[in-house]
C-alpha cells in the first residue's frame, strides 16, 4: 500500500510539474508571439498588469520605472521616464497600448519577467496563479547622466548627436541626440502631435529618431582615418611619404581644392611639401585625393566594409533603429560591381562622393584605432537583475575582430595626436592630457552650410574614452571649430567626472 501510494505522489508531482512548465511556456516564453495579436485583449489587460522592470543608468539614477494604479479592485501599471527626455531615444516608452520602441522594445522579454532565471520563471508562475503581480527584471545600462546631459547642452537644440564609449570594452558612456523629446508625452492626449513639431533647429529633423545611430551624414575629413588606415596598413604610403600640395588636386581634369581660407592665394589653403602626417594633420583634401587615387577605390571600400560599414552595428536597440554605413545611392545602400569605374577615388579619399555614415560607425571607427586595432562591439546594457536580486545576465567585452595591423593603429594615434596639438583640433586639448582626434568638415550642396564632425579619443597613450560628434547645418561649420569643444567637454567629463 505504501508502495502505490509513492507511486501516485510521484505521478502528481510530475502532472503538477508539467503544469507548471505548460503555463509558464505560454504566458512567458511564449507570450512574445502572443502578444502579436493586438485583438487579444485579455493578452493587453495581462500586460497592463505587470509591474515592468526598471531601465537604470550605470550610476543606479533610475530612467524608468511602473506606476501602479488601482480601479474596481484591479491593478495595472503604466511607465514614467523621469529623467525627462534625456535618454529618450535609446530608452523609448512603451504605451497602455501595450507598443513599445526603443529599449522597452529590444528587452521586453526581460522588462516583463518572461526571459530569466529558471528559479525565477516558477516564482513568476506561481505569482500569476496566486493572482499576484508579476515583477519584471530590472535592467542595468552603460549610460552616465551628467555626460548625457553635456552632451545635449553642448548640441544646444541643434541638431546632430554625440556617441562616448570605451574603446576596450565597448560599454557606451553617452549616446545622446538632438532634437529629444519627453516620453512622459507619448501617454498624455496630443502628446505625440506635439513631438512630432520639434524638429530642431535644423527644420527637417524628427525628435524620434536616433541620429546617433540612423542619421546618415558625409563625414568629411573624419572619413580620411579611414582611407589613411587602407593607404598605411597596405604599405603604399608611409607617415613620412612626401608630397606636394598645391592647393589642389586634379582629377579627371578638373581641379578638387583644398577648403576655403581668407589667408591663403585664391582662398584655397596651400601648404607645398608635406609628408602624409602632416597632410593628416592639417587635413589636406588635395594630398589625400591623390592618396584615393593611387591606392583606389576598391581599397578604400575594403577596409571601410573592415570597420563594420555595409553592416549594422550589433547593438542592444532594435535593429530597425539602426543604420548601415557606406555609399548610398538613390536613398539605398549601394556596392560598386566595379569600384574602379563607378565611384571616384579622390574624392572618397576625403569623406564625400556618396559616403555617408552613422555617429556609432564613426565612434567605432575612432575606437578601433584607439584599441590597437581591434573592433570592440559596443552594447548598452551592462546587466539584468531579477526581481529576488539574482543575476539574470551580465555582458562581457566582446571584440568584433582585428581590422588594421598594431602598427597601422600606433601610426594613426601618433598622426591624430599631431591634429590636436598643431593641426585643426586644437580646441580639443586638454591640459595634462594627451588627445588624439581628426576633424570634419562634410560639404552638403547648401552654400555656406556644413556638417561640423570630430572624432577624438583620450588618453592618447591608454585610450579610456572615444568620442564621435556630429553637429548638422553649420554656418561655416568647420568640425575644428563647432565639434572639437563639445569632443572636449564630453571627454573631460568622462575622464575627471
Amino acid at each position: 500500500m505504501n508502495k502505490q501510494l509513492m507511486h501516485l505522489a510521484v505521478v502528481s508531482v510530475s502532472l503538477l510539474a508539467v503544469l507548471v512548465i505548460a503555463t509558464t511556456y505560454w504566458q512567458s516564453w511564449a507570450g512574445a508571439s502572443l502578444a502579436n495579436r493586438k485583438d487579444n485583449a485579455t493578452q493587453l489587460v495581462a500586460q497592463l498588469q505587470i509591474a515592468r522592470g526598471k531601465i537604470l543608468a550605470s550610476n543606479g539614477a533610475p530612467l524608468a520605472w511602473s506606476t501602479p494604479h488601482k480601479q474596481k479592485g484591479l491593478t495595472t501599471y503604466s511607465r514614467h521616464y523621469p529623467a525627462n527626455g534625456l535618454f529618450s531615444q535609446i530608452v523609448g516608452y512603451s504605451t497602455s497600448g501595450d507598443n513599445q520602441v526603443g529599449l522597452e522594445q529590444s528587452l521586453n522579454d526581460y522588462l516583463t519577467g518572461a526571459n530569466t532565471n529558471l528559479s525565477n520563471t516558477f516564482s513568476q508562475e506561481l505569482d500569476r496563479l496566486g493572482g499576484q503581480t508579476v515583477h519584471g527584471d530590472n535592467v542595468y545600462l552603460t549610460v552616465k547622466p551628467a555626460a548625457q546631459a553635456l552632451a545635449l547642452h553642448d548640441l544646444a537644440g541643434r541638431c546632430g548627436a554625440v556617441v562616448a564609449m570605451n574603446p576596450k570594452t565597448g560599454a557606451v558612456y553617452v549616446m545622446a541626440s538632438s532634437p529629444t523629446y519627453n516620453e512622459n508625452l507619448i501617454s498624455q492626449p496630443g502628446g505625440y502631435t506635439k513631438i512630432g513639431k520639434n524638429k530642431g533647429t535644423c527644420g527637417d529633423a524628427s525628435a524620434l529618431y536616433n541620429n546617433a545611430t540612423q542619421g546618415l551624414y558625409p563625414p568629411g575629413s573624419t572619413f580620411k582615418m579611414v582611407t589613411a588606415s587602407a593607404a598605411l596598413d597596405t604599405g603604399k604610403v608611409k607617415p613620412t611619404s612626401g608630397f606636394y600640395d598645391p592647393g589642389y588636386c586634379t582629377e579627371y581634369g578638373k581641379r578638387v581644392y583644398n577648403s576655403s581660407a581668407p589667408d591663403s592665394p585664391g582662398g584655397h589653403e596651400t601648404f607645398g611639401h608635406v609628408d602624409f602626417a602632416q597632410a593628416f594633420e592639417n587635413s589636406i583634401n588635395a594630398v589625400f585625393c591623390n592618396v584615393g587615387k593611387q591606392i583606389g577605390a576598391a581599397s578604400i571600400l575594403d577596409y571601410a566594409k573592415r570597420y563594420g560599414f555595409y553592416s549594422i552595428p550589433p547593438l542592444d536597440t532594435p535593429p530597425n533603429t539602426i543604420n548601415p554605413s557606406g555609399l548610398y545611392n538613390k536613398g539605398k545602400l549601394w556596392f560598386p560591381k566595379n569600384p574602379a569605374t563607378a565611384v571616384d577615388p579622390g574624392v572618397l579619399a576625403f569623406g564625400q562622393e556618396r559616403m555617408l555614415v552613422t555617429p556609432l560607425q564613426m565612434a567605432l571607427v575612432g575606437a578601433t584605432i584607439a584599441d590597437g586595432g581591434t573592433e570592440p562591439r559596443p552594447y548598452l546594457v551592462q546587466r539584468v537583475v531579477a526581481p529576488d536580486g539574482s543575476n539574470v545576465t551580465t555582458t562581457a567585452p566582446h571584440v568584433l575582430g582585428r581590422v588594421i595591423k598594431p602598427q597601422t593603429a600606433a601610426e594613426l594615434n601618433s598622426m591624430m595626436q599631431l591634429v590636436i596639438q598643431g593641426g585643426t583640433g586644437t580646441a580639443a586639448q586638454i591640459p595634462g592630457v594627451e588627445v588624439a582626434g581628426k576633424t570634419g568638415t562634410a560639404e552638403l550642396g547648401l552654400g555656406n552650410l556644413y556638417d561640423a564632425w570630430f572624432v577624438a579619443f583620450a588618453p592618447a597613450n591608454n585610450p579610456q574614452v572615444v568620442v564621435a560628434v556630429v553637429v548638422e547645418k553649420q554656418p561655416n561649420g568647420f568640425g575644428g571649430s563647432i565639434s572639437a569643444p563639445i569632443a572636449k567637454d564630453i571627454l573631460q567629463n568622462l575622464l575627471h567626472g
